[in-house]
């Protein structure tokens, strides 16, 4: 995919709109049964507006400017790795929280990416109305994009309120997901050293 179809795609610019949350959720808690204009609920919509501003500010960032200062040519063709990268995000079926960590690798072709900017990149697309499966997806397609790599590998680990506090209530369950491209999909050596690297203990580190 072209870079400007794929920015595209992924960025809408559009953030969102406070007056009408704060209507949405006004008439809410009026559907709940409750008084919207007692002390404890008088506020709520406001304070819901803002909250929602801030965990779906990834709609408002553009991700290849994002990264766009932070790409280096470099002598350097092994395995790059940022494990344990924490996010928050919102399922899309439920308005519920989602969370958990997302390990991201890739093999540079010339060009690496700065630190921080992996991170930033897993943060934009979770702070989205999402579900874990196309989040994945689209973390490994934007640095497949963005830095056209010898590969990609992404491996995100979820906890999901929508399974643990509703519906079937399993309080452990954990969902993992998995996003190969290039040489990770292809060569089964490569794939498992990634997977080595991201399964061992580095708590002493």
């Amino acid at each position: 995919m072209h870079e400007i179809e794929a920015a595209a795609e992924l960025f809408s610019g559009v953030g969102v709109v406070k007056p009408e949350i704060e209507a949405a959720i006004h008439q809410l808690l009026q559907a709940f049964g409750e008084d919207a204009c007692r002390e404890g609920l008088e506020r709520t919509p406001e304070r819901v507006a803002r909250m929602f501003d801030e965990l779906l500010a990834g709609y408002r960032v553009d991700p290849f400017k994002l990264i766009n200062e932070a790409l280096f040519d470099v002598d350097y063709e092994d395995m790059v790795i940022v494990r344990d990268i924490e996010f928050y995000s919102l399922c899309e079926h439920h308005l519920l929280p989602f969370i958990g960590r997302a390990h991201v690798a890739y093999l540079p072709n010339g060009k690496v990416i700065g630190l921080s900017k992996i991170p930033r990149v897993v943060d934009l697309f979770a702070r989205r109305l999402q579900v874990q499966e196309r989040m994945t997806r689209q973390i490994a397609d934007f640095l497949e994009a963005a830095i056209h790599p010898h590969g990609v590998a992404v491996v995100v680990e979820g906890l999901h309120l929508c399974s643990k506090i509703r519906g079937v209530k399993k309080a452990n369950a954990r969902m993992v997901t998995s996003a190969m491209c290039g040489s990770f999909k292809e060569n089964e050596i490569t794939r498992n050293e990634f997977l080595n690297h991201i399964s061992r203990d580095v708590s002493s580190i």
